[in-house]
């Protein structure tokens, strides 16, 4: 199989002149830091075949390796002059203070916030797309949701086996927040994508205004940014419904939308930010529910 010697070695010389010094290796949204160019010389495309695009970042220079294709993409006054489209997915490239930040194949919206919203949700294209289901702290979506199918349990509500505070409900592990390994956003998406916090979604309900209103079809909340400075930024949250045994419920009437936080008030719970077109509301839902995931990155 063809190795990237040969593309790696045009790459390091055509960008010579910016020096060796500080090099990022990116592959799908991964950081693998401090790689070295030499190290990755001897890759195959065996062994990237779930490498869409390889990234090497230089100071101020960008290169991409896609498919025996490189692309150079230079950084001028914190400006990016060009913005590379592979398949139809627009990588994200952002530059801060000499640090460039990239979300591959996944768009974001800055709203001013502590974190960056992205435009869909989990399993969706388009902002306007329901996407897929999660139990909480489960990575996919199944045919049938309930305590019976529920991943960190033995069958029932009160065998829980993991994110327990309570020893009415089983196995005590006073866990909190979702690892990252039951994220549903970290597995999915990679790179720095996580489930939002109850916090994080507190924000984004209490900074921003929510129009109810139809994108293409689709019932759901327009949430623009209150904050100075962004508030032509918004994002669109679909009315998607939840998935309960087997069958979806209110769909295009409400929508229901996990964290990544434990309701500590009792495990069967995590905390949800659910809406219609009456309001926005703040509680929590069992969490053997499928519900509708958005990410956020910092």
């Amino acid at each position: 199989m063809k190795k990237l010697f040969f593309l790696l070695a045009c790459v390091a010389m055509s960008v010579l002149s910016f020096g060796q010094d500080n090099q990022l290796v990116w592959a799908n949204g991964h950081l693998l830091y401090g790689t070295p160019i030499e190290s990755i010389d001897s890759l195959t495309y065996d062994e990237m075949q779930d490498i869409d695009t390889l990234h090497l970042l230089l100071p101020r220079t960008l290169i991409k390796v896609m498919h025996d294709t490189v692309v150079e993409t230079q950084i001028v006054h914190d400006t990016v002059v060009e913005t590379q489209i592979v398949h139809d997915t627009i990588i994200q490239i952002e530059m801060v203070h000499d640090t460039i930040y990239m979300i591959c194949n996944h768009e974001y919206v800055d709203l001013g916030l502590s974190v960056k919203w992205a435009t869909c949700n989990v399993g969706a294209e388009s902002p306007e797309e329901y996407g897929d289901y999660f139990a909480w702290g489960e990575v996919e979506p199944k045919e049938t949701y309930g305590w019976s199918t529920y991943k960190w349990c033995n069958g029932s509500y009160d065998s829980l086996t993991k994110y327990n505070n309570s020893s009415s409900y089983g196995i005590i592990d006073n866990k909190t927040v979702l690892e990252a390994a039951n994220d549903a956003a970290a597995v999915n998406w990679g790179g720095s994508w996580r489930m939002p916090t109850d916090a994080e979604l507190t924000e984004l309900r209490d900074n921003c205004t929510w129009i109810w209103t139809t994108q293409n079809g689709v019932n759901g909340y327009r949430v623009t940014s209150n904050k100075e400075g962004y508030t032509d930024k918004s994002i669109f949250l679909p009315a998607a419904g939840y998935r309960y045994d087997s069958s979806l419920h209110y769909a295009g009437s409400d929508g229901f939308y996990w964290s990544s936080s434990l309701y500590t008030g009792s495990p069967l719970y995590a905390y949800v930010l659910y809406f219609d077109s009456g309001g926005v509301n703040w509680g929590n839902g069992y969490r053997d529910y499928g519900r509708s995931v958005r990410p956020v990155c910092q």
